[in-house]
């Protein structure tokens, strides 16, 4: 079995736009950079697309001093690394609790106005030395630790998995949808469509990635990447509920294999790159 990396994405700020990448440096939090800002509310509530779709206009760019947003006819506003001193924000991901640190008023700013938002925002980083503890050590495991990804280091997608989607899309008289919907990490080529929820793994001979559990999808993938409206027939997510659901679970949608790095950190990984099941 013939097995290709075909896409790479990072996304520097939870539910901004990503970066498509041609390599990528691997850690045990995920891909360098991934999820390594938030957006929250003033009382330290953490904000996605869910609740505010206009994110998903917020253009995201990466050099070696930090990540730069930009909004068009908003312009553009930079965030360096390593910044501290900031007031500290509790917030949670989800039910796991971290302690962040606020990037400062002129970023709330710059985030409220643009997205239009009713209420203040704030940009945060992870407080420097924490580690964030783990929700779902049973399917993670309990030393596995992200930055403000929804739970796993790493989400990975299959192109036959989408393409089976849009032909069930298209049969039902919908529009086909683009992999962005699904934000994921890592796009694979050379599986059957859903196969991957039944693999343990996919390797390289300088990494391994281990699957734990399918994805639970939400209202996200009816979000149009590029002009952040919302599908009105809640497609694709009604359909893939239908066609692929969350094994042995209430009747959720799944789409793509959450995953952990078993082997290989800082190893780099790079569109084109043949892998293989783990155990192959």
């Amino acid at each position: 079995m013939t097995i290709e990396i075909t896409g790479l994405n990072i996304y520097p700020v939870k539910s901004l736009r990503g970066i498509t990448l041609e390599q990528a440096t691997l850690t045990p939090q995920g891909l360098l950079h991934d999820r390594r800002w938030m957006v929250v509310r003033a009382n330290g509530r953490f904000v996605t697309q869910r609740d505010l779709s206009r994110l998903a206009l917020v253009h995201t760019r990466l050099d070696d001093s930090g990540v730069t947003l930009s909004l068009q006819a908003h312009g553009s506003i930079s965030v360096p690394f390593n910044t501290s001193g900031g007031e500290r924000v509790k917030t949670k991901v989800w039910g796991d609790e971290c302690q962040a640190e606020d990037e400062g008023e002129e970023i709330s700013r710059w985030l409220t106005d643009g997205l239009h938002s009713s209420k203040p925002l704030k940009l945060v980083h992870m407080l420097p030395g924490f580690i964030r503890p783990q929700g779902k050590p049973q399917e993670l495991g309990a030393e596995t630790s992200t930055f403000f990804a929804d739970a796993a280091p790493f989400l990975v997608t299959s192109e036959s998995s989408l393409n089976e989607l849009n032909r069930e899309l298209e049969s039902r008289g919908h529009a086909s949808v683009p992999m962005n919907r699904f934000r994921p990490n890592i796009v694979v080529r050379g599986l059957e469509p859903f196969a991957e929820h039944g693999l343990p793994g996919l390797a390289a001979s300088n990494y391994r990635l281990k699957f734990c559990h399918p994805c639970e999808r939400c209202i996200v993938t009816t979000i149009n990447q590029d002009t952040a409206e919302t599908d009105p027939d809640r497609q694709p997510f009604n359909t893939l509920r239908d066609i692929n659901p969350v094994p042995g679970q209430k009747p959720a949608p799944a789409f793509g294999q959450n995953a952990t790095l078993e082997k290989g950190d800082q190893a780099i990984i790079s569109v084109g790159d043949l892998i293989r099941p783990v155990g192959d």
